[in-house]
């Protein structure tokens, strides 16, 4: 079999044993093998079947085990606590075209492991035959761009707030509020989806009749991510109300829906897929456990998502702003050199204009959405001065001028960075 046919996959584990006997344990456990030989794991059918070790790189080691562990500790294991990157590749054959497979496979019972004290799934690479097999972007950062009618620029984004309890009537009128302050998007919290106060059926035409109006008005259409999370035929059904009403983009929580439910919705709407990824700290915020962002993404990219959270540089979450540039990259970079598969990344998070400079910096293109909550709907002088305030700090950071620079001809952006920026 060769390279292209194999899916390649690198972790970072941490043992007291051998780290070599450890990705052997690994290699086996993914796929034909279990703790020992049994009958019927032939040569033969190893040499088909078997996830093969590609390369070892011991690191330093730890001076205690990160992780409990129970098998281990019976043995009386004491250390050191040796680190490794481990490459190991797995057959396609094995998986097919089967998104939730591949999750297993990749991941699956390698955490619980009783031979380590720590394990995290840091990259995937797959080979291009494969990657084609599975859903792409109907929209991306290109479709993105002709549905909102920016040809250039970042786009320049909202969520509802309060995040829950407003009426359907209510949240229209924010919209509406919204759309006249210049916005290019709003979406909706990931804590409401279909809340008795505000049920979709209710929510969805109120909030597209206004669109529609400032659409007719202006010529702008302003995508709306409203929140479809719920059980996959459901998801189906508030889509369509989506679509007959005149919208262009759905919002889903990645980890509740899972694989199965995000590619049953790819499959059944054209609609732009925002995916959001509230829970996934829970996967990735212990060093030696989970998942890295590279991984994670490439899976959610091979269900067809459109847009992916990355959070945002100097905001208000526990990610350091190196995680969230390396999460934007991760979502710019295609998962193989056949198809231009890069979705747009959506910064948020304690977002206004004085995280601008820090974006594009790092960043160094504007092809993301950069959402705004309290940046625009707290500027003291209300929402349209909120999103002109972060235009115009985009403004300045892409020609190279400081904020408090421009901040001089520029009165909306003055007052965020001395409403926003006091200590």
């Amino acid at each position: 079999m060769t390279v292209a046919e194999r899916i390649r996959a690198r972790y970072l584990i941490e043992t007291p044993l051998d780290p070599a006997a450890v990705a052997e344990v690994m290699a086996g456990e993914q796929s034909c093998g279990t703790f020992t030989r049994v009958e019927g794991e032939t040569d033969a059918l190893r040499e088909r079947a078997r996830a093969t070790v590609e390369a070892i790189t011991e690191l330093a080691p730890a001076e205690a085990p990160s992780l409990p562990n129970a098998l281990l500790e019976r043995k009386g294991a004491r250390g050191p606590w040796r680190r490794a990157h481990i490459d190991i590749s797995f057959p396609v054959a094995n998986i097919g075209a089967n998104l939730p497979t591949l999750a297993a496979t990749v991941s699956g019972n390698l955490y619980d492991l009783g031979e380590v004290t720590g394990l995290r799934l840091e990259s995937l690479q797959l080979p291009a035959a494969y990657r084609a097999q599975f859903e792409m972007p109907r929209a991306g950062i290109a479709g993105t761009r002709r549905t909102t009618g920016v040809a250039s620029g970042a786009l320049v984004g909202t969520i509802i707030k309060p995040n829950v309890g407003l009426s359907a009537g209510e949240t229209a009128e924010l919209v509406a509020r919204l759309c006249a302050a210049g916005v290019d998007f709003i979406k909706d919290d990931e804590v409401c989806a279909n809340p008795a106060h505000a049920p979709l059926a209710e929510r969805v035409p109120a909030v597209m009749a206004v669109v529609r109006a400032h659409q007719q008005r202006t010529g702008k259409h302003v995508m709306v991510a409203f929140n479809i999370t719920d059980e996959t035929d459901a998801m189906k059904r508030h889509a369509d109300l989506v679509e007959r009403e005149g919208g262009s983009c759905v919002m889903a929580s990645l980890n509740w829906c899972g694989h199965s439910g995000m590619q049953t919705l790819r499959r059944h709407t054209g609609l732009a897929l925002h995916g959001h990824r509230n829970g996934y700290g829970a996967l990735s915020r212990h060093p030696l456990l989970g998942i890295s962002f590279q991984a994670y993404q490439t899976l959610w990219r091979l269900a067809g998502v459109d847009h992916m959270h990355v959070h945002g540089l100097q905001g208000k979450f526990s990610q350091p702003d190196s995680e969230v540039i390396e999460s934007a990259r991760d979502c710019f970079t295609p998962l193989t050199d056949a198809a231009d598969d890069r979705v747009m990344p959506a910064f948020s998070s304690g977002q206004w204009a004085g995280t601008v400079p820090a974006t594009w910096a790092a960043i160094g293109s504007d092809d993301l959405l950069f959402m705004a909550g309290g940046g625009i709907l707290a500027h003291p002088d209300g929402a349209a001065a909120g999103v002109t305030s972060i235009r115009q700090a985009w403004s300045a950071a892409r020609a190279g001028t400081a904020l408090q620079e421009a901040a001089r001809g520029a009165p909306e952006l003055a007052r965020a960075l001395a409403f926003f920026g006091k200590p």
